[in-house]
């Protein structure tokens, strides 16, 4: 204790058979031993008594207390804990780990130093983000709780070059230490497996890229002893997951704060200090984005610089990167496979910042990727693993130095020049194209997306024929305004027959020209296209699935599809001239989807013959003399059907028999039925009926109610103009019923009961201005919607034990004297 007080020496005592307040107190077995002592050392014995007090008061170990009192367990504890009081931090820490110490926090808390067992623990993240000195530096700090330990370096490197057996021969003289020549990857692993299986030991096996080397290295949990720890780092997270890991740890990249302590270490020059340093670090550390790597090498290529150098050296790095960082970033990008290097390019250049699935207008990026072959789910999740892209709220992301690694693989031996590069996206590079007036053949471009603005007039035509020279191009996705200049433009008189994906806004009025095959093509979207016709003879396009026509204000006719046998989707959209589709539609065997909308001249639909995989048919707003096609055979496939503002004469008498299976049906605004007889007795499948505005004279709820199943889920009987006593009460006999808008209507009260529909939830009854009374709620109703209604004054008992009531919504209707006892209504069954 004087050492303690005099040299700031630690103490740690250790209650060996005595209580802690024995020794305080000097009292029971100890006390009466001190006794005798204090009667032969008088002169010391007030300094005894207070050494020992202020021992008893430092936390120390009663080892009858640790592990149930087994002694070689709390030997093992007592080493431990002063071992690692000696190795304190300031004994492995360096330069390097700056920014890392909560990092290397959690990562030793997940290797549970001291528990039993064998736990493997994987440290994964992107190159040059910190893994290998984080798992090293670790191992300096524990290495010393383990009969063994060894770290070894470079495993994907060496691997490539002298084999697993080598790197067996490694581990082995280093935890058996003993030189071994292996003749075989098996026999060392039967080494490893039985001279090991006893041993506590600590192995860390860094910068890991295959399966087999883990299989070869550390193959199982039951290869090593109770105790032993293995930290595994990659930049592949699949790796660890197929090896079954215990726990993976991403490598965090640094903080702002964190990435300026880094960089000023390797940067700042104290006996040469640039002017403005604070502010051109910044810029340094905001293009690094928090990556070690890059603030260790531009801050160790910046120590020696000048004011000018740094300047110069910063402005270098928009046009020229690092190209020791981005070799080292590029170790993942080689590991790819083909179609998944295609694939990290094309988010590269074109996607990141995009979300992963959207809609028109926009370009959906995994249908670029379907169409061209890249199996996006699976390729996604490899880029995922090997930490080349993330994905940020459905959104594509990747750090900005491996994108710049993506352009610079792109741009290849020629930077400056877009016409050897593979992908072509900057507006400004190509804009340089059009005043080329075009380029010379070209072999390299394999993608082009460009959208004009409203300074591009006149454009068309030369990108037509920069188009025309793309010998390989795959995909395109082009948006030209279709002003005078580009009206009068000429098309390309060639298209690359390697295309998969074509996205065009403003297409001239040619056709597509005779030479165009495309036969991988995958899918055609044109909007705005001034063509009479796409193609003028019969194409063969075999894979083909989606074909989009939209707003083409010329379009006459569409294509024959017998050439397009794997089509899945057709959609023809606002074509106002559009006069004939192909009677071969009718046959299609692949088509499931059909959409036409806002075609004002069409007046016949094919005939529908055989249509096997038809599961969407949607026919709307069309001229009112379009009837709803014929129908030769059953239609089973068909699950959704809409028909808004359409004729249907005919189809309700044998729409059951017809499409027997279809869920969905929307006849809203079907004002022109010719036909009232209705038959609905064999849809027992239907789950939402939409006849809104489809007004009762034309046909009576009294013989639809009866028809429908109990499989119906939603009912929307909107702006039907019903009156008092036009619903019939049988529609009390949908149990099932989730949904029921009867918004406005004219009743003045509804003459049947809701109690019976113990599934509804959603009622909805605003606009009903001549509403009087609310009717009884079901128990189960979630949400009742009554707005606007003028005539309705109070709730009356409508709410009594709706205990699931959550959302009511009365307003800018009559003065509802009640309200209040709703509410309370609602507040009590909450609170129960």
């Amino acid at each position: 204790m004087k050492c303690k007080d005099t040299r700031g020496l630690t103490v740690m005592p250790v209650f060996y058979d005595v209580d802690p307040s024995d020794v305080r107190k000097q009292k029971g077995d100890f006390g009466r031993g001190f006794t005798k002592q204090k009667i032969e050392n008088t002169s010391k014995v007030e300094l005894w008594r207070k050494a020992l007090v202020c021992a008893s008061e430092i936390a120390g170990w009663e080892p009858k207390n640790i592990a149930n009192g087994h002694e070689s367990k709390v030997i093992k504890e007592i080493v431990d804990t002063i071992s690692d009081k000696l190795f304190s931090a300031d004994s492995y820490v360096d330069e390097d780990l700056v920014g890392m110490s909560a990092r290397l926090q959690e990562l030793e808390a997940q290797l549970d130093i001291g528990s039993d067992g064998v736990r493997m623990v994987g440290v994964w993240g992107v190159g040059g983000g910190g893994k290998t000195t984080l798992a090293s530096s670790l191992c300096m700090k524990i290495s010393h709780r383990f009969q063994g330990h060894c770290i070894i370096e470079n495993i994907r490197e060496k691997s490539s070059k002298h084999g697993l057996e080598s790197l067996q021969e490694n581990l082995i003289s280093r935890l058996l230490k003993k030189e071994m020549k292996l003749q075989s990857v098996e026999e060392g692993k039967h080494i490893i497996r039985s001279r090991l299986n006893h041993s506590n030991v600590l192995i860390v096996l860094d910068d890991v890229n295959d399966g087999e080397q883990l299989d070869a290295l550390v193959g199982s949990h039951k290869w090593f002893g109770s105790g032993s720890r293995i930290v595994i780092t990659t930049r592949d997270e699949h790796v660890l997951r197929a090896h079954k890991v215990d726990h993976v740890c991403p490598v965090t990249l640094l903080s702002k704060e964190e990435a300026i302590m880094l960089f000023n270490k390797h940067a700042y020059n104290k006996d040469n200090l640039v002017k403005d340093y604070e502010k051109l670090s910044l810029h340094v550390v905001s293009y690094s984005n928090g990556l070690p790597l890059a603030l260790k090498v531009l801050g160790s290529f910046l120590y020696d610089k000048d004011e000018k150098e740094w300047t110069s050296s910063l402005a270098r790095l928009k046009d020229i990167p690092e190209m020791e960082i981005l070799e080292k970033l590029k170790i993942s990008y080689d590991g790819l496979k083909n179609v998944e290097k295609e694939l990290f390019l094309d988010i590269a250049c074109f996607f990141r910042g995009k979300s992963i699935k959207t809609y028109y207008p926009n370009l959906d990026a995994m249908e670029v990727f379907d169409a061209c072959g890249y199996h996006p789910d699976i390729g996604i999740k490899v880029l995922s693993q090997k930490a080349l892209i993330t994905i940020v709220d459905g959104t594509f992301d990747m750090h900005d130095l491996i994108q710049e690694m993506g352009y610079y693989i792109v741009r290849g031996e020629h930077p400056n020049n877009p016409e050897w590069h593979s992908r072509v996206w900057k507006d400004e590079e190509i804009r340089n194209m059009f005043l080329e007036n075009g380029i010379m053949e070209n072999n390299k471009i394999e993608a082009i997306k460009f959208a004009a603005g409203l300074y591009d007039d006149g454009h068309l035509s030369p990108m037509c024929k920069i188009i025309s020279n793309m010998k390989k191009l795959r995909w395109l996705d082009l948006w030209f305004i279709m002003n005078l200049n580009n009206k009068n433009a000429e098309g390309p008189d060639f298209l690359s027959n390697e295309l998969q994906f074509i996205k065009w806004y403003g297409y001239p009025t040619s056709p597509f020209p005779d030479s165009f095959q495309p036969k991988r093509l995958a899918i055609l979207r044109m909007t705005h296209s001034l063509q009479k016709q796409l193609w003028k003879d019969d194409k063969h396009l075999p894979y083909l699935k989606v074909l989009e026509l939209i707003r083409m204000e010329n379009l006459l006719r569409t294509p024959n599809f017998d050439g397009l046998p794997c089509l899945q989707e057709l959609k023809l959209f606002d074509c106002e001239e559009l006069q004939e589709i192909h009677p071969s539609l009718g046959k299609h065997t692949s088509l499931e989807c059909v959409c036409v909308s806002y075609c004002e001249k069409l007046r016949t639909f094919p005939t529908i013959v055989h249509m096997g995989k038809l599961k969407t048919l949607e026919i709307t707003n069309c001229h009112n003399s379009l009837e709803f096609p014929e129908i030769i055979s059953k239609t089973k496939s068909l699950v959704e059907l809409n028909l808004d503002n359409m004729g249907i004469d005919g189809l309700l008498s044998s729409i059951g028999y017809q499409c027997p299976n279809l869920v969905s049906i929307n006849l809203t605004r079907c004002s022109y039925l010719k036909n009232k007889e209705v038959n609905f007795y064999g849809l027992k499948h239907l789950e939402e009926l939409d006849l809104h505005r489809v007004r009762s004279e034309l046909f009576s709820l009294q013989l639809v109610f009866p028809q429908l199943t109990h499989s119906l889920r939603k009912l929307d009987l909107t702006r039907c103009y019903l009156k008092d006593g036009e619903i019939s009460s049988d529609i009390c006999e949908l149990s099932n019923l989730q949904e029921l808008d009867l918004s406005c209507n004219d009743f003045t009260r509804l003459d049947f009961s809701l109690l019976q529909l113990t599934r509804l939830k959603i009622l909805k009854l605003s606009d009903c201005e001549l509403l009087v009374e609310l009717p009884k709620l079901p128990s189960g109703l979630c949400i009742l919607e009554a707005d606007r209604c003028k005539a309705l004054t109070t709730v009356g008992d409508c709410f009594t034990n709706c205990k699931w009531l959550c959302e009511v919504s009365i307003i800018a209707g009559g003065v509802i004297t009640d309200g209040s006892r709703l509410l309370q209504s609602m507040l009590e069954w909450f609170w129960s």
